[in-house]
Protein backbone atom coordinates (compact mmCIF):
# COMPACT_ATOMS: atom_id res chain seq x y z
CA UNK A 1 0.00 0.00 0.00
CA UNK A 2 1.69 3.28 -1.07
CA UNK A 3 0.94 6.88 0.97
CA UNK A 4 1.32 9.81 -0.98
CA UNK A 5 3.27 12.20 0.41
CA UNK A 6 2.09 15.84 1.03
CA UNK A 7 3.30 17.57 3.58
CA UNK A 8 7.28 16.39 5.53
CA UNK A 9 8.45 18.33 8.50
CA UNK A 10 12.23 18.70 9.02
CA UNK A 11 14.11 18.98 12.07
CA UNK A 12 17.55 18.38 12.45
CA UNK A 13 20.79 19.02 14.30
CA UNK A 14 22.88 17.59 11.38
CA UNK A 15 21.67 19.49 8.25
CA UNK A 16 24.18 17.62 5.88
CA UNK A 17 23.10 16.25 2.76
CA UNK A 18 19.63 17.39 3.26
CA UNK A 19 19.68 19.62 0.26
CA UNK A 20 19.47 15.92 -2.03
CA UNK A 21 16.14 15.30 -0.06
CA UNK A 22 14.53 19.05 -0.90
CA UNK A 23 14.97 18.54 -4.46
CA UNK A 24 13.12 15.96 -4.83
CA UNK A 25 10.46 17.18 -2.39
CA UNK A 26 10.03 20.04 -4.64
CA UNK A 27 9.60 18.03 -7.63
CA UNK A 28 6.54 16.27 -6.28
CA UNK A 29 5.67 19.36 -4.62
CA UNK A 30 5.76 18.62 -1.17
CA UNK A 31 5.09 20.90 1.52
CA UNK A 32 8.02 21.54 4.03
CA UNK A 33 7.47 22.35 7.55
CA UNK A 34 10.46 23.40 9.27
CA UNK A 35 11.50 25.11 12.48
CA UNK A 36 14.84 26.77 13.90
CA UNK A 37 18.14 26.34 12.12
CA UNK A 38 16.56 23.54 10.34
CA UNK A 39 13.94 26.31 8.55
CA UNK A 40 17.03 28.98 7.95
CA UNK A 41 19.27 26.02 6.26
CA UNK A 42 16.24 24.95 3.81
CA UNK A 43 15.67 28.54 3.15
CA UNK A 44 18.96 29.56 2.39
CA UNK A 45 19.39 26.55 -0.16
CA UNK A 46 16.64 28.80 -1.90
CA UNK A 47 13.33 25.84 -0.71
CA UNK A 48 9.88 26.90 0.22
CA UNK A 49 9.83 26.00 3.90
CA UNK A 50 6.65 27.18 6.41
CA UNK A 51 8.20 27.67 10.18
CA UNK A 52 6.65 25.31 12.63
CA UNK A 53 5.37 28.77 14.95
CA UNK A 54 3.60 30.00 12.00
CA UNK A 55 2.11 26.65 10.98
CA UNK A 56 0.92 26.29 14.65
CA UNK A 57 0.01 29.72 15.19
CA UNK A 58 2.16 29.23 18.62
CA UNK A 59 5.30 30.84 19.15
CA UNK A 60 8.20 28.88 20.42
CA UNK A 61 9.08 28.78 24.08
CA UNK A 62 11.09 28.03 27.26
CA UNK A 63 14.30 28.75 24.69
CA UNK A 64 13.54 26.55 22.64
CA UNK A 65 12.54 23.76 24.55
CA UNK A 66 8.42 23.52 23.59
CA UNK A 67 8.32 23.51 19.80
CA UNK A 68 7.10 20.74 17.84
CA UNK A 69 5.31 19.70 20.85
CA UNK A 70 2.07 20.65 19.94
CA UNK A 71 -1.41 19.10 19.23
CA UNK A 72 -1.36 20.00 15.52
CA UNK A 73 2.42 18.40 14.86
CA UNK A 74 1.10 15.37 16.71
CA UNK A 75 -2.64 15.30 15.33
CA UNK A 76 -0.64 15.39 12.13
CA UNK A 77 1.48 12.54 12.52
CA UNK A 78 -0.36 10.04 14.59
CA UNK A 79 -4.24 10.58 12.80
CA UNK A 80 -5.49 7.35 10.90
CA UNK A 81 -5.86 8.55 7.98
CA UNK A 82 -8.18 4.95 6.90
CA UNK A 83 -10.22 6.02 10.52
CA UNK A 84 -13.41 8.22 10.11
CA UNK A 85 -13.45 9.40 13.42
CA UNK A 86 -9.81 10.78 13.16
CA UNK A 87 -11.02 12.04 9.84
CA UNK A 88 -13.97 13.91 11.00
CA UNK A 89 -11.69 15.60 14.35
CA UNK A 90 -9.10 16.13 11.96
CA UNK A 91 -11.22 18.22 9.48
CA UNK A 92 -13.30 20.19 12.78
CA UNK A 93 -10.09 21.26 13.90
CA UNK A 94 -8.50 22.19 10.18
CA UNK A 95 -5.51 19.95 10.37
CA UNK A 96 -3.12 18.90 8.22
CA UNK A 97 -1.69 15.21 8.13
CA UNK A 98 1.93 15.39 8.31
CA UNK A 99 3.14 12.22 5.98
CA UNK A 100 6.72 12.64 6.24
CA UNK A 101 8.73 13.34 9.30
CA UNK A 102 13.02 13.61 8.20
CA UNK A 103 14.38 13.91 12.36
CA UNK A 104 17.64 13.21 14.03
CA UNK A 105 18.52 14.57 17.15
CA UNK A 106 20.36 16.81 19.46
CA UNK A 107 23.96 15.27 19.50
CA UNK A 108 23.88 14.40 23.51
CA UNK A 109 26.29 11.62 23.01
CA UNK A 110 29.04 13.82 20.92
CA UNK A 111 28.13 16.69 23.49
CA UNK A 112 29.46 13.92 26.48
CA UNK A 113 32.58 13.26 24.49
CA UNK A 114 33.11 17.32 24.44
CA UNK A 115 32.45 18.86 27.96
CA UNK A 116 31.59 17.74 31.49
CA UNK A 117 29.21 21.42 31.73
CA UNK A 118 26.29 19.73 33.07
CA UNK A 119 23.76 22.58 32.26
CA UNK A 120 24.84 22.20 28.73
CA UNK A 121 24.88 18.75 29.07
CA UNK A 122 21.47 18.67 29.98
CA UNK A 123 19.98 20.97 27.56
CA UNK A 124 21.42 18.50 24.89
CA UNK A 125 19.13 15.93 25.73
CA UNK A 126 16.35 15.82 22.89
CA UNK A 127 12.60 15.62 23.93
CA UNK A 128 10.76 17.22 21.19
CA UNK A 129 12.57 15.13 18.06
CA UNK A 130 11.65 11.26 20.00
CA UNK A 131 8.54 12.22 20.45
CA UNK A 132 7.86 13.14 16.92
CA UNK A 133 10.00 9.49 15.93
CA UNK A 134 8.33 7.89 18.32
CA UNK A 135 4.79 9.21 16.68
CA UNK A 136 5.66 8.88 12.98
CA UNK A 137 7.10 5.34 13.71
CA UNK A 138 3.73 3.70 15.74
CA UNK A 139 1.89 5.41 12.66
CA UNK A 140 4.13 3.68 10.19
CA UNK A 141 1.21 2.64 7.80
CA UNK A 142 0.11 6.31 7.04
CA UNK A 143 4.08 8.06 7.90
CA UNK A 144 7.24 7.87 6.70
CA UNK A 145 9.97 8.37 8.93
CA UNK A 146 13.67 8.72 8.31
CA UNK A 147 16.36 9.07 11.27
CA UNK A 148 19.41 8.36 9.66
CA UNK A 149 21.41 10.65 6.22
CA UNK A 150 22.23 7.28 5.31
CA UNK A 151 18.49 6.41 4.30
CA UNK A 152 17.98 10.05 2.22
CA UNK A 153 19.18 7.71 -1.14
CA UNK A 154 16.57 5.28 -0.42
CA UNK A 155 14.14 7.67 0.04
CA UNK A 156 14.48 9.40 -2.83
CA UNK A 157 14.63 6.15 -4.82
CA UNK A 158 11.53 5.23 -3.08
CA UNK A 159 9.66 8.65 -3.93
CA UNK A 160 10.97 8.28 -7.63
CA UNK A 161 10.08 5.04 -7.97
CA UNK A 162 6.30 5.51 -6.43
CA UNK A 163 5.61 9.09 -8.13
CA UNK A 164 5.51 11.10 -4.63
CA UNK A 165 5.15 8.16 -2.92
CA UNK A 166 6.49 5.52 -0.30
CA UNK A 167 5.31 1.94 0.16
CA UNK A 168 4.36 -0.14 3.05
CA UNK A 169 7.33 -1.96 3.22
CA UNK A 170 9.87 0.88 3.21
CA UNK A 171 7.82 2.70 6.17
CA UNK A 172 8.01 -0.93 8.08
CA UNK A 173 11.77 -0.46 7.51
CA UNK A 174 11.64 3.39 8.47
CA UNK A 175 9.96 2.32 11.27
CA UNK A 176 11.99 -0.19 12.88
CA UNK A 177 14.95 1.85 12.86
CA UNK A 178 13.50 4.64 14.01
CA UNK A 179 12.33 2.54 17.47
CA UNK A 180 15.87 1.31 16.97
CA UNK A 181 17.05 4.99 17.42
CA UNK A 182 14.93 6.26 20.46
CA UNK A 183 15.96 2.86 22.31
CA UNK A 184 19.66 3.79 21.55
CA UNK A 185 19.17 7.39 22.79
CA UNK A 186 17.60 6.95 25.57
CA UNK A 187 19.66 4.31 26.85
CA UNK A 188 22.69 6.68 26.20
CA UNK A 189 20.77 9.15 28.41
CA UNK A 190 20.54 6.41 30.61
CA UNK A 191 23.55 5.22 30.65
CA UNK A 192 25.27 8.26 31.38
CA UNK A 193 22.85 9.31 34.36
CA UNK A 194 23.67 6.54 36.46
CA UNK A 195 27.64 6.95 35.58
CA UNK A 196 27.23 10.51 36.50
CA UNK A 197 25.44 9.31 40.22
CA UNK A 198 27.44 6.29 40.36
CA UNK A 199 24.19 4.03 40.31
CA UNK A 200 25.89 0.75 38.87
CA UNK A 201 22.80 -2.01 39.82
CA UNK A 202 19.43 0.30 38.31
CA UNK A 203 16.60 -1.54 38.90
CA UNK A 204 16.01 -1.49 34.98
CA UNK A 205 19.38 -2.58 32.80
CA UNK A 206 19.64 -0.44 29.46
CA UNK A 207 22.81 -1.86 27.36
CA UNK A 208 23.51 0.18 23.85
CA UNK A 209 25.41 -0.54 20.85
CA UNK A 210 25.89 0.69 17.27
CA UNK A 211 26.99 -1.86 15.09
CA UNK A 212 30.84 -1.11 13.47
CA UNK A 213 31.21 -4.21 11.43
CA UNK A 214 29.22 -7.19 9.95
CA UNK A 215 31.42 -10.13 10.43
CA UNK A 216 32.89 -13.10 8.29
CA UNK A 217 30.74 -15.36 10.27
CA UNK A 218 30.28 -16.04 13.89
CA UNK A 219 32.40 -18.62 16.17
CA UNK A 220 31.23 -21.41 13.53
CA UNK A 221 30.77 -20.46 9.79
CA UNK A 222 27.68 -21.55 9.92
CA UNK A 223 26.68 -18.90 12.82
CA UNK A 224 26.50 -15.00 11.27
CA UNK A 225 27.49 -12.42 13.65
CA UNK A 226 28.40 -8.55 13.83
CA UNK A 227 30.47 -6.52 16.61
CA UNK A 228 29.30 -3.35 18.20
CA UNK A 229 30.61 -0.77 20.40
CA UNK A 230 28.65 -0.11 23.60
CA UNK A 231 30.64 3.44 24.85
CA UNK A 232 29.31 6.79 25.82
CA UNK A 233 32.78 8.67 24.80
CA UNK A 234 33.63 7.14 21.80
CA UNK A 235 32.51 5.42 18.84
CA UNK A 236 35.92 3.90 17.77
CA UNK A 237 37.32 1.16 19.97
CA UNK A 238 40.51 2.26 19.55
CA UNK A 239 42.41 -0.81 18.22
CA UNK A 240 43.98 0.35 14.53
CA UNK A 241 43.80 -2.57 12.03
CA UNK A 242 47.41 -2.15 10.13
CA UNK A 243 47.56 -4.96 7.89
CA UNK A 244 45.36 -7.77 6.92
CA UNK A 245 41.85 -9.33 6.74
CA UNK A 246 38.94 -8.65 8.85
CA UNK A 247 38.73 -9.64 12.05
CA UNK A 248 36.44 -12.67 12.64
CA UNK A 249 33.89 -13.36 16.11
CA UNK A 250 37.31 -15.87 17.06
CA UNK A 251 39.70 -13.09 16.56
CA UNK A 252 38.09 -10.42 18.88
CA UNK A 253 37.14 -13.18 21.44
CA UNK A 254 40.96 -13.67 22.07
CA UNK A 255 42.28 -9.75 21.29
CA UNK A 256 39.70 -8.91 23.95
CA UNK A 257 40.98 -11.97 26.05
CA UNK A 258 44.40 -10.85 25.47
CA UNK A 259 43.67 -6.81 26.03
CA UNK A 260 42.25 -7.95 29.56
CA UNK A 261 45.74 -9.82 30.89
CA UNK A 262 47.85 -7.46 28.86
CA UNK A 263 45.89 -4.57 31.28
CA UNK A 264 47.07 -6.44 34.33
CA UNK A 265 50.73 -6.14 33.76
CA UNK A 266 52.61 -3.14 35.32
CA UNK A 267 56.32 -4.56 33.14
CA UNK A 268 57.02 -5.01 29.46
CA UNK A 269 54.86 -8.24 29.11
CA UNK A 270 53.34 -10.70 26.20
CA UNK A 271 50.46 -12.64 26.15
CA UNK A 272 49.66 -15.37 23.61
CA UNK A 273 45.40 -16.53 23.09
CA UNK A 274 44.27 -19.23 21.88
CA UNK A 275 40.04 -20.21 22.76
CA UNK A 276 40.11 -17.22 24.54
CA UNK A 277 42.23 -18.97 27.21
CA UNK A 278 46.56 -17.84 27.24
CA UNK A 279 48.66 -20.87 26.47
CA UNK A 280 51.69 -18.82 27.81
CA UNK A 281 52.07 -15.61 29.53
CA UNK A 282 55.48 -13.81 30.67
CA UNK A 283 56.52 -10.38 32.27
CA UNK A 284 60.32 -9.37 31.72
CA UNK A 285 62.43 -6.02 31.66
CA UNK A 286 63.67 -7.73 28.14
CA UNK A 287 60.48 -7.31 25.57
CA UNK A 288 61.89 -10.09 23.27
CA UNK A 289 62.26 -12.48 26.15
CA UNK A 290 58.77 -11.91 27.39
CA UNK A 291 57.73 -12.86 24.07
CA UNK A 292 59.87 -16.31 23.97
CA UNK A 293 59.19 -17.22 27.17
CA UNK A 294 55.45 -16.76 26.52
CA UNK A 295 56.01 -19.12 23.43
CA UNK A 296 58.04 -21.81 24.84
CA UNK A 297 55.37 -22.11 27.20
CA UNK A 298 52.93 -24.29 24.80
CA UNK A 299 54.39 -23.80 21.45
CA UNK A 300 51.84 -26.36 19.95
CA UNK A 301 48.81 -24.41 21.59
CA UNK A 302 50.32 -21.11 20.24
CA UNK A 303 50.02 -22.02 16.60
CA UNK A 304 47.27 -19.86 15.20
CA UNK A 305 47.08 -18.01 18.51
CA UNK A 306 46.99 -14.45 19.05
CA UNK A 307 49.97 -12.52 20.38
CA UNK A 308 50.02 -9.76 22.76
CA UNK A 309 52.33 -7.08 24.03
CA UNK A 310 52.34 -4.26 25.78
CA UNK A 311 55.60 -2.79 24.06
CA UNK A 312 56.93 -1.56 21.14
CA UNK A 313 57.60 -4.44 18.54
CA UNK A 314 61.27 -3.81 16.26
CA UNK A 315 62.73 -5.89 14.03
CA UNK A 316 64.40 -8.50 16.25
CA UNK A 317 61.33 -9.06 18.21
CA UNK A 318 59.67 -9.23 14.69
CA UNK A 319 61.89 -12.19 13.32
CA UNK A 320 61.04 -14.34 16.33
CA UNK A 321 57.18 -13.90 16.09
CA UNK A 322 57.61 -14.46 11.93
CA UNK A 323 59.23 -18.21 12.66
CA UNK A 324 55.44 -19.29 13.83
CA UNK A 325 51.99 -18.96 12.09
CA UNK A 326 50.23 -17.11 14.36
CA UNK A 327 46.65 -15.33 13.15
CA UNK A 328 46.76 -11.63 14.77
CA UNK A 329 49.26 -9.46 16.47
CA UNK A 330 49.00 -6.62 18.90
CA UNK A 331 51.11 -4.50 20.20
CA UNK A 332 51.12 -0.58 21.29
CA UNK A 333 53.35 0.03 18.08
CA UNK A 334 55.29 -1.88 15.23
CA UNK A 335 58.40 0.14 13.86
CA UNK A 336 59.33 0.14 9.95
CA UNK A 337 61.25 -2.63 10.41
CA UNK A 338 58.80 -5.25 11.88
CA UNK A 339 56.51 -3.48 9.36
CA UNK A 340 58.42 -5.14 6.28
CA UNK A 341 59.31 -8.26 8.27
CA UNK A 342 55.55 -9.11 9.62
CA UNK A 343 53.63 -7.09 6.27
CA UNK A 344 55.31 -10.09 4.39
CA UNK A 345 52.86 -12.79 6.26
CA UNK A 346 50.03 -13.03 3.97
CA UNK A 347 47.01 -13.39 6.33
CA UNK A 348 48.17 -12.29 9.33
CA UNK A 349 46.42 -9.15 11.27
CA UNK A 350 48.68 -6.50 12.56
CA UNK A 351 46.71 -4.56 15.43
CA UNK A 352 48.05 -1.31 16.78
CA UNK A 353 46.81 -1.24 20.34
CA UNK A 354 48.38 2.40 21.77
CA UNK A 355 44.91 4.31 22.01
CA UNK A 356 43.44 1.57 23.29
CA UNK A 357 41.82 2.01 27.06
CA UNK A 358 39.48 -0.06 29.46
CA UNK A 359 36.63 2.05 30.55
CA UNK A 360 34.25 -0.60 31.45
CA UNK A 361 34.26 -0.98 35.39
CA UNK A 362 31.58 -4.05 34.80
CA UNK A 363 31.26 -7.16 32.76
CA UNK A 364 27.68 -8.38 31.36
CA UNK A 365 27.06 -12.07 29.96
CA UNK A 366 23.40 -13.25 28.49
CA UNK A 367 22.64 -15.98 27.82
CA UNK A 368 18.28 -16.24 26.15
CA UNK A 369 16.17 -13.69 27.89
CA UNK A 370 18.15 -13.07 30.92
CA UNK A 371 21.48 -11.19 31.58
CA UNK A 372 24.25 -11.34 34.17
CA UNK A 373 26.06 -8.33 35.03
CA UNK A 374 29.41 -8.06 37.85
CA UNK A 375 31.54 -5.82 38.64
CA UNK A 376 35.33 -6.45 37.03
CA UNK A 377 38.00 -8.80 38.82
CA UNK A 378 40.22 -6.41 39.53
CA UNK A 379 41.62 -7.90 42.85
CA UNK A 380 44.88 -10.37 42.84
CA UNK A 381 44.82 -10.73 46.82
CA UNK A 382 45.16 -8.42 49.53
CA UNK A 383 48.58 -8.06 51.19
CA UNK A 384 46.74 -7.96 54.84
CA UNK A 385 45.20 -11.10 54.36
CA UNK A 386 47.53 -13.59 53.31
CA UNK A 387 48.09 -16.38 55.82
CA UNK A 388 51.37 -18.61 55.28
CA UNK A 389 49.96 -21.57 56.20
CA UNK A 390 53.28 -24.04 56.48
CA UNK A 391 56.16 -24.36 58.65
CA UNK A 392 58.26 -23.08 55.67
CA UNK A 393 57.73 -19.11 54.53
CA UNK A 394 57.64 -17.61 51.20
CA UNK A 395 60.29 -15.27 50.32
CA UNK A 396 59.34 -11.52 48.87
CA UNK A 397 60.54 -12.61 45.68
CA UNK A 398 58.43 -16.05 46.20
CA UNK A 399 55.15 -13.93 47.01
CA UNK A 400 55.77 -11.39 43.68
CA UNK A 401 56.27 -14.89 41.61
CA UNK A 402 53.34 -16.55 43.48
CA UNK A 403 51.08 -12.92 42.57
CA UNK A 404 52.27 -13.41 39.11
CA UNK A 405 51.17 -17.03 38.68
CA UNK A 406 47.60 -16.13 40.13
CA UNK A 407 47.31 -13.15 38.20
CA UNK A 408 47.26 -15.50 34.79
CA UNK A 409 45.32 -17.57 37.06
CA UNK A 410 42.27 -15.22 37.11
CA UNK A 411 42.11 -14.69 33.55
CA UNK A 412 42.08 -18.90 32.72
CA UNK A 413 38.75 -20.83 32.58
CA UNK A 414 37.77 -22.34 35.71
CA UNK A 415 38.87 -24.83 36.86
CA UNK A 416 42.59 -23.41 36.59
CA UNK A 417 45.57 -24.18 37.79
CA UNK A 418 49.26 -21.94 36.91
CA UNK A 419 52.65 -23.18 37.17
CA UNK A 420 55.32 -20.46 36.44
CA UNK A 421 59.20 -19.69 36.94
CA UNK A 422 60.62 -16.52 37.09
CA UNK A 423 57.34 -14.54 35.83
CA UNK A 424 56.43 -16.74 32.90
CA UNK A 425 54.15 -19.61 32.53
CA UNK A 426 55.51 -23.09 32.03
CA UNK A 427 52.13 -24.88 32.35
CA UNK A 428 48.36 -24.26 32.27
CA UNK A 429 45.78 -26.53 33.33
CA UNK A 430 42.54 -24.41 31.95
CA UNK A 431 38.82 -25.31 32.37
CA UNK A 432 38.55 -28.67 33.87
CA UNK A 433 35.29 -29.66 35.89
CA UNK A 434 37.93 -31.67 38.36
CA UNK A 435 40.50 -29.56 39.76
CA UNK A 436 43.69 -32.41 40.01
CA UNK A 437 42.85 -32.84 36.46
CA UNK A 438 43.87 -29.06 35.81
CA UNK A 439 46.91 -29.43 38.16
CA UNK A 440 48.04 -33.17 36.30
CA UNK A 441 47.64 -31.00 32.65
CA UNK A 442 49.41 -28.01 33.94
CA UNK A 443 52.08 -30.68 35.14
CA UNK A 444 52.11 -32.38 31.78
CA UNK A 445 52.40 -29.38 29.77
CA UNK A 446 55.52 -28.34 31.75
CA UNK A 447 56.94 -31.65 31.99
CA UNK A 448 56.13 -31.73 27.77
CA UNK A 449 58.25 -27.98 27.14
CA UNK A 450 60.14 -27.29 30.09
CA UNK A 451 60.84 -30.44 32.31
CA UNK A 452 63.74 -28.13 33.54
CA UNK A 453 61.48 -25.34 35.00
CA UNK A 454 59.27 -27.32 37.07
CA UNK A 455 62.09 -27.26 39.56
CA UNK A 456 61.20 -24.34 42.74
CA UNK A 457 58.14 -23.48 40.76
CA UNK A 458 54.77 -21.56 41.49
CA UNK A 459 51.32 -22.86 41.03
CA UNK A 460 48.55 -20.91 41.61
CA UNK A 461 44.99 -22.24 41.79
CA UNK A 462 41.40 -20.62 41.13
CA UNK A 463 39.68 -21.74 44.12
CA UNK A 464 41.06 -23.94 47.14
CA UNK A 465 41.72 -27.88 46.96
CA UNK A 466 38.84 -29.23 48.13
CA UNK A 467 41.07 -32.37 48.10
CA UNK A 468 45.11 -32.49 48.94
CA UNK A 469 45.29 -35.19 45.93
CA UNK A 470 45.91 -32.16 43.29
CA UNK A 471 48.55 -30.76 45.63
CA UNK A 472 50.43 -34.25 46.12
CA UNK A 473 50.65 -33.91 41.88
CA UNK A 474 52.13 -29.97 41.90
CA UNK A 475 54.80 -30.95 44.91
CA UNK A 476 56.11 -34.44 43.36
CA UNK A 477 56.37 -32.64 40.26
CA UNK A 478 58.52 -30.11 41.64
CA UNK A 479 56.71 -27.09 42.25
CA UNK A 480 57.77 -25.43 46.01
CA UNK A 481 55.49 -23.07 46.61
CA UNK A 482 51.28 -22.95 46.08
CA UNK A 483 49.26 -19.77 46.31
CA UNK A 484 45.17 -20.56 46.77
CA UNK A 485 42.34 -18.94 48.23
CA UNK A 486 41.85 -21.55 51.36
CA UNK A 487 38.46 -22.29 52.66
CA UNK A 488 38.27 -26.18 52.10
CA UNK A 489 36.79 -28.45 54.85
CA UNK A 490 40.34 -29.96 54.12
CA UNK A 491 42.39 -27.23 54.62
CA UNK A 492 44.86 -28.94 57.50
CA UNK A 493 45.14 -32.16 55.27
CA UNK A 494 46.65 -30.06 52.43
CA UNK A 495 48.77 -28.16 54.55
CA UNK A 496 49.74 -31.23 56.12
CA UNK A 497 50.90 -32.75 52.46
CA UNK A 498 52.39 -29.26 51.52
CA UNK A 499 54.42 -29.58 54.63
CA UNK A 500 54.90 -33.02 54.35
CA UNK A 501 56.58 -32.19 51.04
CA UNK A 502 58.35 -28.92 52.14
CA UNK A 503 55.95 -26.96 50.30
CA UNK A 504 55.28 -23.23 51.00
CA UNK A 505 51.86 -22.57 50.90
CA UNK A 506 50.16 -19.20 50.60
CA UNK A 507 46.21 -19.12 51.74
CA UNK A 508 44.53 -15.48 49.89
CA UNK A 509 41.14 -15.68 50.94
CA UNK A 510 40.10 -14.58 47.29
CA UNK A 511 38.69 -17.15 44.80
CA UNK A 512 38.69 -16.40 41.17
CA UNK A 513 36.70 -18.23 39.16
CA UNK A 514 36.09 -17.56 35.51
CA UNK A 515 33.69 -19.02 33.75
Amino acid sequence: MSQKIKNALISLSDKSQIQRVLKVLQKYKINIISSGGTYKEIKKLGYKCTEISKYTKFSEMLDGRVKTLHPKIHAGILSKRSNSKHRREMNRKKFNYIDLIIVNFYPFQQTIQKTKNFKKIIENIDIGGPTMVRAAAKNFYDVSIITDKKDYSSLISELNKNKGATSLKFREQMASKAFGLTAYYDSVVSNWFNRKFNIVFPETKTIFGKKIAQLRYGENPHQKSSIYINDLFSEELGLKKIKGKALSYNNYNDVFTSLEILSSFKKSGSVIIKHANPSGASINNSPIKSFQESYISDPISAFGGVVACNFTINEKIAREISKVFFDVILAKKFDKGSLKILGSKKNLILIDISKFKHKKEYQVKQFDNSFLVQDKNKIIFKKKDLKFVTKLKPTKKEIRSAEFALNICKFVKSNSIIIANNFSTIGIGAGQPSRVDSCRIAVQKAKQFQPKKLKNSVAASDAFFPFPDGIKKLIKAGVKVIIQPGGSIRDKESILAANKGKVKMIFTGTRHFNH
